[in-house]
């Protein structure tokens, strides 16, 4: 069953959360902390739900029976959700941040007692990580929980932009196939092609969790694999460049699997993609502002690069129209993460990460500060 959270009640001495589910039973209304103290009746650690409008909180179910739970963009209505925040949750110890919602100091600074952020992504560029730290806030993030997916995702955008599955899919609805002929080729994956994915050199911008996936599962393909990251792996026998311009040099295609930072905000430029020349690929499941989308489109457009897919964009959900058109872009609405097993695997490590904070035990997925 999931469980939206929609409103709370109006009165202020009877703070309520209402919650309703996606059946027809009656909605579930749940006492809301009203005050700086918890009282005796509710001993249960209180945690702030933090969200934009659009993400809601679909597993409250598995959190109500150890948590109290406090929404202020729910319990404001027409107030201020930032005074309600300062207002209700000022001895609020933890915040989960649903989905990107950006965290920023403007929330922070509603917090004074907060000392852990949980969030449900596995990137962290919505959250001020730099505030965090400055405050000594610790900060959880999802750990490997949707790497898997994520590298199922790419490898399959990548025989998809290849071989035009996409492609080859809308030329047969259309009709053309009978009217037109045949469809142009795409990249073998056979081993008795001379274009093949097979000997491919497959640089991996960030050889991480889902990096590393990635190339495992590019490995049976006879890829040949490097990599660029913050540092050199150890144990890793791939051969490491310490830029991404060498690696683009040296690769036919190019997979983006590293966080969005200030360090790697447009990491791939308008000199990256000429480095990976007109045969080149590129692959991008981490963020969408890892690539200089103005330059991308430009490139494919005019026939500067080889072809592209693309699970993150710059300004989602808006995605360049010029993309539509071009059977060699692959296109994908940030999606790479979503499968049941995946969701299920996220919430499990949030309330791992809240049960063990409350618990005084470690974090089982705390990020590092390097």
């Amino acid at each position: 069953m999931e469980i939206y959270i929609f409103r709370v009640s109006s009165s202020k001495k009877n703070k309520r959360l209402i919650i309703f589910s996606n059946n027809q039973r009656p909605p579930l209304i749940l006492p809301m902390a009203s005050s700086h103290t918890h009282s005796p009746q509710d001993p249960k650690p209180l945690i702030v739900i933090h969200r934009i409008p659009s993400f809601s909180l679909t597993f409250a179910h598995r959190l109500i029976p150890s948590f109290s739970l406090f929404d202020p963009l729910a319990a404001a209505g027409d107030a201020d959700p930032a005074a309600v925040l300062r207002s209700h949750a000022a001895e609020a110890r933890a915040v989960l941040c649903v989905g990107p919602s950006p965290l920023g100091k403007e929330t922070l600074d509603c917090l004074p007692s907060l000392e852990v952020v949980v969030t449900q992504c596995a990137g962290t560029d919505h959250i001020d990580l730099s505030e965090c730290r400055r405050r000594g806030i610790a900060v959880a993030n999802l750990g490997d929980a949707f790497s898997d997916d994520v590298a199922d995702c790419a490898v399959g955008l990548l025989i998809d932009v290849l071989r035009k599955i996409s492609a080859s899919d809308r030329f047969v609805r259309a009709g053309s196939w009978p009217e037109r002929g045949e469809f142009s080729l795409g990249v073998r994956v056979d081993s008795y092609a001379d274009l093949q994915l097979e000997g491919k050199q497959v640089g991996i911008v960030g050889l991480g969790s889902i990096g590393s996936r990635i190339a495992d599962r590019l490995i049976p393909f006879g890829c040949m694999i490097s990599y660029t990251s913050r540092h050199k792996k150890p144990n890793v026998s791939y051969p490491y460049y310490r830029n991404i311009h060498d690696l683009a040099i040296k690769s036919d295609i190019l997979i983006l699997s590293c966080s969005l930072t200030d360090q790697t905000h447009h990491i791939v430029n308008k000199q990256v993609l000429a480095e990976l020349g007109k045969d080149g690929v590129i692959i991008n499941v981490g963020r969408g502002a890892l690539i200089n989308e103005r330059e991308l489109v430009k490139f494919l457009v005019e026939g500067e690069i080889g072809g592209a897919g693309l699970d993150v964009f710059e300004d989602e959900p808006n995605v360049p129209k010029e993309l539509f058109g071009l059977d060699n872009v692959v296109l994908s609405p940030h999606q790479a993460v979503l499968t049941p097993e995946s969701i299920k695997a996220a919430q499990d490590v949030v309330v791992a990460n809240l049960e063990a904070f409350f618990s005084n035990k470690p974090l089982l997925t705390p990020i590092g500060w390097d």
